[in-house]
C-alpha cells in the first residue's frame, strides 16, 4: 500500500493541488505531475545542481526535496524566470549573448542558482560568481561564458537596463 498525501504548491505563480505519493521527489513532481521539464535530473544525489529550483526564494535541490515538503509553499523553476510575455530575464538574455550554454543540460540549475545569487549580491566579483557556481557542474562550457553572463546581467540589473 502506498502512502499518499494531498499537496498544494504554487509553482511559477500558479497554484496546483495534487494527491501524490509521499516518496515523490519535487523534481519528479515538477516533471511528471506538472509537465515542467526544465528542471533536469543529473546525479540525483544533490551534487550536480541541474535540478536546482527556488523554494520560497531559496535554492533547493529538487532531487533531494520531497514534494510533500513543498506543500503550502512557492517554487520557482527555470520556466518561471522569464516574464509572462516570454521576455527573457536579464540573466537569461546575458546567457544567450555571452554563450553561457552549450548542451543546455546544466543551464536551468545555473540560471536558478545565479538568480538567487544576483538578488542577494547585485555587484559580484568574478571570484564570487565562480564560488557560487561550485555547486553546479557543467561539462561543456568551461564556465567562462557563464561567469561573463552573470557579470553582464548584474551590471544591467544595477543600471535598470
Amino acid at each position: 500500500m502506498t502512502d499518499k498525501r494531498k499537496v498544494s504548491v504554487t509553482v511559477n505563480g500558479t497554484r496546483y493541488e495534487r494527491e501524490i505519493e509521499t516518496r515523490l521527489t519535487l523534481a519528479d513532481f515538477l516533471r511528471h505531475e506538472l509537465l515542467l521539464t526544465g528542471t533536469h535530473l543529473g546525479c540525483e544525489h544533490g551534487v550536480c545542481g541541474a535540478c536546482t529550483v527556488l523554494l520560497e526564494g531559496r535554492s533547493a535541490r529538487a532531487c533531494l526535496t520531497l514534494a510533500v515538503q513543498a506543500n503550502g509553499r512557492s517554487v520557482t523553476t527555470v520556466e518561471g524566470l522569464a516574464a509572462k510575455d516570454g521576455t527573457l530575464s536579464p540573466l537569461q538574455q546575458a546567457f544567450w549573448e555571452k554563450h553561457g550554454l552549450q548542451c543546455g543540460f546544466c543551464t536551468p540549475g545555473m540560471l536558478v542558482t545565479l538568480t538567487e545569487f544576483l538578488k542577494e549580491n547585485p555587484s559580484p566579483t568574478e571570484a564570487q560568481v565562480r564560488e557560487v557556481l561550485t555547486g553546479n557542474l557543467c561539462r561543456c562550457t568551461g564556465y567562462q561564458g557563464i561567469v561573463e553572463a552573470a557579470l553582464l546581467a548584474a551590471e544591467r540589473m544595477r543600471s535598470g537596463a
